[in-house]
């Protein structure tokens, strides 16, 4: 993979020329709850109770739906985000470093008076992370925003019409909101995530609503626990009776794919890096998969892309903002890292860096964490 690396700005045009779309159109739209991201790093080990630790690496960042929104944007896919924030100082600091930064347009979003930003805690040790998280409930829905947390009903006229948009991003933790079954009948694909289930009890009530769900991207774990099957592999077959393109992350081992509409079956290994943080690598991942959707890569090729994305972001600290540019990209073709066979592999990116370089109407510098 070769190409000369991009010039700044670091997000490029994406798979759909500026041109040729509606004004105003967006390539992905979602919601979600953004955190203030903490993310210690270079531990010898986690904490036991009593014991103090101390290392040199921190890091501060956007997190929850910020690291997709960040990833895409950062592809050049023209990001919506509705998405409640604390009018306190992480919350500003978190809305401007999107709004600002990395070019999530936030026009759906709202400042909530009085409401503290939630905060998650982030110890990365041994190429995984624990997380501890703070948060308190959202006002009443009669304050302006829903009961479960997302601006998707709840604010007048917030998503009554929702934009126009190619793609957009859900969780199927909960019921599918208005916004996305509208969206989908507009002719958009749904592509949908889940969360950890803290109570382990794995309702198949979650499986019965990717009847609405075009594109399901579950890790591995959270696939078997959900289908109660052994293997990664038995659960792609469960899932891809229940929606159209099923794909499980399998972390370092990579990732498997169907495409039950074509037939389609591909696996791809995880790109041969050292990981020095893997918080919202899934997320990167996912990010890489909806552009190389986009984009009509086959699916191998989007598994590879999706890989590549992922891979590249474990190799910086801070969540979201270790997701890769198309510079980033370009010079990781170019560094050597891995052997010439493997980078051979990832040939069919060179037209896309090449198209991104230039495009100079995004914002001029990608954010950083705030401490390092």
């Amino acid at each position: 993979m070769t190409s000369p690396p991009p010039a700044e700005p670091c997000r490029g045009d994406g798979p759909v020329p500026r041109a040729r779309r509606a004004e105003g159109a967006l390539d992905v739209f979602l919601t979600g709850q953004v955190f203030m991201d903490m993310i210690f790093t270079g531990l010898p080990r986690l904490p036991q109770p009593g014991t103090e630790l101390v290392t040199d690496g921190l890091g501060s960042a956007p997190g929850g739906v910020a690291n997709i929104a960040v990833a895409m944007s950062r592809l050049g896919l023209r990001t919506g985000l509705a998405a409640p924030f604390g009018d306190d100082l992480f919350g500003t600091y978190l809305w401007r470093t999107l709004a600002e930064q990395e070019a999530v347009d936030l026009r759906w979003s709202r400042r909530v008076p009085s409401w503290p930003t939630p905060v998650t805690v982030s110890l990365a040790h041994a190429a995984d992370r624990s997380m501890i998280t703070y948060q308190r409930p959202l006002p009443a829905p009669s304050d302006g925003l829903s009961d479960h947390g997302l601006p998707d009903h709840g604010l007048p006229d917030l998503l009554a019409a929702p934009p126009p948009a190619a793609t957009c991003f859900v969780d199927v933790d909960r019921p599918l909101p208005a916004w996305a079954l509208a969206l989908r009948a507009a002719g958009a694909l749904v592509f949908a995530d889940l969360g950890w289930d803290p109570t382990e009890t794995w309702s198949t009530a979650v499986l019965d609503r990717l009847a609405d769900v075009d594109v399901f991207l579950p890790n591995a774990v959270e696939a078997m626990a959900y289908t109660r099957t052994p293997t990664p592999e038995a659960a792609l077959d469960a899932l891809a009776e229940r929606v159209p393109v099923v794909v499980v992350k399998r972390g370092e081992q990579g990732a498997i794919a169907v495409d039950s509409r074509t037939g389609e079956r591909a696996a791809a290994p995880a790109l041969p890096v050292r990981a020095l943080d893997p918080t919202g690598a899934g997320d990167v991942f996912a990010a890489g998969f909806v552009y190389g959707t986009l984009a009509g890569f086959p699916l191998d090729r989007r598994l590879r892309f999706a890989n590549l994305c992922a891979g590249l972001s474990v190799r910086h600290h801070s969540g979201s903002l270790g997701a890769p540019c198309w510079s980033e990209i370009a010079a990781f073709g170019e560094s050597g890292e891995v052997p010439p066979d493997v980078m051979a592999e990832y040939a069919f990116v060179v037209p896309h860096i090449t198209a991104a370089g230039g495009d100079s109407g995004r914002a001029a510098h990608r954010a950083e964490p705030t401490l390092r």
